[in-house]
């Protein structure tokens, strides 16, 4: 395959829009990749600039969270700041196309590395949170799920007063919040089994679930063409499927 002629890597130009519109009137089965720049017009920060870079510093890493109760204080409380703002965000147009193109048959499946649930909101039904969804929390121990707004109110029942910090919104709901005031904040257990709890999204240095992998492999496999949207493909868990493409000889194109 000619990488050259086969992936269209930034479609911002003339040129490149009139490729990846061909591309798109061609294609009976195409398979959406959305990254964080699909949601910034939602409101939802992203972690890296167009090139690559880091617009902050790096998130919570899986190891820290589960080993330091100091990291998992600083998540809780800047979540629970950075939630109310998350939970309100709607889709925007980006997601309101990709449910249209859906519904008319044009996009087969959307995977997505990102934890807002915006594009079910929009309509799209057939989508793979590649990392999970932010508005489901898991305990560690036991397993047991529950709903992010459930935990919220009994974080706001344990912190009386934080309802009133403000900071500035930050990717994935978190919030900007630094400072003293975080050593106060009480982390809840386990309403159950009074163990870990943890947001169900796939933290850095975490692995994808495989069978999740295995499954949006499969549609990228079943695909004639792959529509990258907001991604910078700096993650290897995003990366892979656009290589798998490339390397099978389908058309990749990439919207940023």
């Amino acid at each position: 395959m000619s990488e050259d002629a086969r992936i269209v890597k930034d479609a911002a130009d003339t040129d490149g829009l009139i490729a990846v519109s061909r591309l798109l009137a061609a294609s009976r089965r195409t398979v959406v990749l959305s990254g964080a720049g699909c949601s910034t017009e939602s409101g939802i920060p992203d972690y890296r600039g167009p090139d690559g870079e880091w617009k902050r510093r790096q998130p919570v890493r899986y190891g820290d969270f589960i080993r330091k109760d100091a990291t998992r204080q600083r998540y809780w409380a800047r979540s629970f700041t950075g939630w109310p703002a998350f939970r309100q965000s709607r889709p925007n147009g980006a997601h309101a196309v990709l449910a249209r193109w859906e519904a008319a048959g044009r996009v087969h499946h959307t995977i997505t590395q990102n934890v807002d649930e915006l594009h079910q909101s929009a309509g799209s039904e057939r989508v793979v949170d590649l990392h999970g969804r932010l508005g489901t929390v898991r305990c560690l121990d036991c397993e047991r799920r529950t709903a992010r707004d459930l935990l919220q109110e009994r974080m706001h029942a344990l912190n009386p007063g934080w309802e009133d910090v403000t900071a500035r919104a930050a990717p994935d709901g978190d919030a900007d919040l630094e400072g003293d005031r975080i050593a106060t904040f009480r982390v809840p257990d386990c309403a159950d089994c009074g163990g870990m709890l943890k947001p169900d999204v796939v933290f850095f240095g975490e692995s994808v679930p495989p069978d999740r992998v295995t499954f949006a492999m499969d549609r990228v496999a079943e695909a004639d063409l792959l529509l990258v949207v907001g991604s910078s493909l700096m993650v290897w868990s995003g990366y892979r499927f656009a290589k798998a493409a490339a390397e099978a000889g389908t058309p990749v194109a990439i919207l940023n």
